[in-house]
């Protein structure tokens, strides 16, 4: 049996690579696990070799020491792979078939799931709705920054590609389907982007520029990029965005005003989440509302918020006490006045990841190139890591079993 490195998280801003147990198809104790998932059976499930698992923004709030995750927990939730072995109950997914897997681990039968919310499954984590691999209060289920992962309920869970040749020759646009890609256009399609539409997207990181990508293949005339680094502002000019420096004293509705003529947008994304920081002479402290109080200011009214950044219910970082359980200071009074909708939460990848898969394998996306995918080693998950938390702009692939060399986000 072959041997299973995994990147785990040791504690605030440590991670490190380890050899674990190689999967199975059952769940057994370890961090995080809930005690009513330990020795859950899993015949339905799959065991992947990972050709493809990808750093998150998400997984790096862990990594900061901004949730309560444990010490020990495997982290990756973003899991391309092949699957090398299939439990008894899997019917329609083989061995030697290529599949992207969404982050949201869905069972396919409880309420949730058949209405289309795999998001919040009601089946797979025993202490609250909702499961993903490799993360914190999500029902313990092992993380995919690995040689080898196991993948449950795989006949529902799993996206499998046509064609193996055709996928590994997009690898770097399809590993995006896992996570990324569907949680920016999730963000844009909530907010309501559509033909002709002015958006903004807060945050140009990897999740803001696939947003801001999204709200281009969704027909919108303008999208504009707010961030504080400079070098993630680059990345999102270089296919066509506008943006705006929130380091500046000019604030936000005035630097749209000079891109636009007027100071407001039809639909805006909040890519950023829980560590967001002021605006302007507060850009250097923690502000965790501010994202969202200034969306909602530079939204038409009766416009939309799509809120795919992440926000949590226990912080130990948090601004203050009240932010340390989730409880943010939103000026929800100027939402209601202008008749916003807001959209929060995972995005249920299933409902996105198959035509955007479409789009890719027939060229009219380059997910990839959007958001400067960069090929890394399994063995330098920690430097890809610090260097992601330094700013760099682009978005880490792991490649645990060199399948990726040569590859690059053209």
């Amino acid at each position: 049996m072959p041997g299973n490195k995994a990147v785990e998280y040791i504690g605030p801003g440590k991670v490190e690579v380890r050899t674990i147990d190689y999967p199975t198809l059952e769940v057994h104790d370890g961090p995080g696990v809930p005690r009513a998932n330990v020795g859950r059976q899993c015949q339905h499930g799959v065991v992947l070799k990972v050709v493809a698992s990808n750093i998150c923004g998400s997984d790096q709030h862990m990594v900061r020491g901004r949730t309560t995750a444990p010490s020990g927990l495997v982290l990756g939730h973003e899991i391309t792979g092949e699957v090398v072995e299939k439990g008894r109950d899997v019917e329609f997914i083989d061995v030697g078939d290529l599949c992207s897997v969404p982050f949201n681990i869905a069972c396919g039968r409880c309420r949730m799931c058949k209405e289309g919310n795999t998001g919040v499954c009601l089946n797979v984590n025993p202490d609250r709705p909702g499961a993903a691999y490799g993360y914190v209060d999500m029902g313990g289920w092992v993380g995919g920054q690995a040689e080898y992962v196991m993948v449950p309920y795989a006949d529902w869970n799993l996206l499998r590609f046509p064609d193996k040749a055709q996928a590994m020759e997009k690898i770097l646009d399809l590993t995006m389907l896992s996570d990324i890609f569907p949680t920016g256009y999730h963000g844009a399609v909530t907010a309501g982007v559509t033909t002709g539409a002015t958006a903004y997207i807060a945050g140009a990181g990897p999740v803001g520029l696939a947003a801001a990508h999204a709200a281009q293949f969704l027909g919108a005339s303008v999208v504009i990029v707010g961030d504080m680094n400079r070098r993630r502002l680059g990345q999102a000019r270089s296919f066509g965005c506008e943006t705006v420096d929130l380091t500046e004293d000019a604030t936000l509705p005035e630097q749209i005003e000079q891109i636009l003529g007027v100071p407001e947008v039809d639909a805006a994304v909040d890519a950023v989440g829980f560590e967001a920081r002021g605006h302007g002479q507060d850009a250097d402290t923690e502000m965790p509302a501010t994202v969202l109080n200034s969306i909602m200011e530079i939204t038409r009214p009766a416009g939309k918020l799509g809120i795919p950044g992440l926000y949590v219910t226990g912080d130990p970082g948090g601004a203050d006490e009240a932010a340390k359980t989730g409880s943010l200071s939103i000026r929800f009074g100027l939402g209601w006045a202008r008749s916003l909708s807001l959209t929060t939460g995972q995005c249920p990848v299933m409902r996105y990841h198959r035509g955007l898969m479409q789009a890719i394998l027939h060229d009219r996306t380059k997910i990839a190139k959007a958001v400067n995918a960069k090929v890394i080693p399994l063995e330098d998950a920690p430097n890809g890591y610090e260097d992601f938390d330094k700013g760099e702009a682009c978005k880490y692939v792991l490649d645990p079993h060199g399948m990726l060399a040569g590859k690059s986000a053209a």
